[in-house]
């Protein structure tokens, strides 16, 4: 397996996601103190609950439909390794032997947009820029409602201004339990 650096999430926990070809993800979870860990974050790690499906995409639209919010997805394949490499040449991006970019490749095909449930005590993550860096914050998914429209409610330093980055979606049956913004360089 191959380490991928840690990532700090709220209540100044850090997560260590690894991941090696063909392994969905696994976690590890060690405090540490938030003035004292710099934040790094390249990755989420993609658990999901059982019976549950983890998704990557983009964000269309989310909006408050009564005690909860309805979202439109769109979803993609993030790729990595040897996938990612062969999908990348499959679709004409890079040149046999070339090396795909960052070690990842985005393949969205469709662009048809999925709609979800999503209760507002869903667990958001967004990139900030503080002190130590780029860091993930937990937010609400209201907050997240308006970041999506173009604002900026809590005033917070965003790393994604023009909300271009996509998100890993958590979801069992037709609702989304957590919603994660991905890193991309």
């Amino acid at each position: 397996m191959r380490p991928v650096p840690a990532i700090a999430t709220a209540g100044a926990t850090l997560v260590a996601a690894f991941s090696s070809p063909g392994l969905a993800g696994a976690a590890h979870v060690a405090s540490a103190t938030a003035e004292t860990t710099p934040c790094r974050f390249l990755r989420l790690p993609r658990a999901t609950t059982a019976g549950g499906l983890a998704s990557w995409g983009h964000i269309r639209s989310l909006t408050r439909k009564g005690s909860r919010f309805e979202l439109r997805f769109d979803p993609a394949l993030w790729l990595e390794g040897t996938t990612a490499q062969r999908a990348a040449v499959e679709d004409k991006v890079i040149a046999p032997g070339e090396a795909v970019p960052n070690d990842y490749y985005v393949r969205d095909e469709s662009h048809r947009v999925l709609t979800y449930r999503v209760p507002a005590s869903a667990r958001v993550t967004v990139l900030t820029n503080d002190s130590r860096g780029l860091c993930p914050t937990t937010i609400t998914v209201s907050e997240l409602a308006g970041i999506v429209k173009g604002g900026n409610p809590r005033h917070r330093r965003l790393f994604d201004r023009h909300n271009g980055l996509g998100y890993w979606i958590s979801v069992v049956s037709d609702t989304v339990r957590s919603l994660d913004q991905q890193y991309q360089p």
